[in-house]
């Protein structure tokens, strides 16, 4: 059986990664008061929490929302 790509995948691209859950939280919730819909993807080892907090967003929005959350 083939694995199916789902949508989510050919359309949202990751712009940033964040170490902690609060600026991964800052900058998903400034992206969506920005009309930008974003979502964290925890990608942190479960025990050592090494890696990174993935923050995607639409395609089409990554320009205007690497802008917006550069400051984080």
């Amino acid at each position: 059986m083939m694995h199916q790509v789902l949508p989510m995948e050919n359309e949202w691209v990751v712009i940033a990664g964040f170490s902690d859950d609060v600026r991964s939280q800052v900058a998903v919730e400034r992206l969506q008061n920005n009309g930008i819909d974003a979502v964290a993807v925890d990608k942190r080892d479960s025990i050592y929490k090494i890696g990174e907090i993935e923050i995607f967003v639409h395609r089409d929005n990554v320009l205007i929302a690497k802008e917006i959350i550069k400051d984080l």
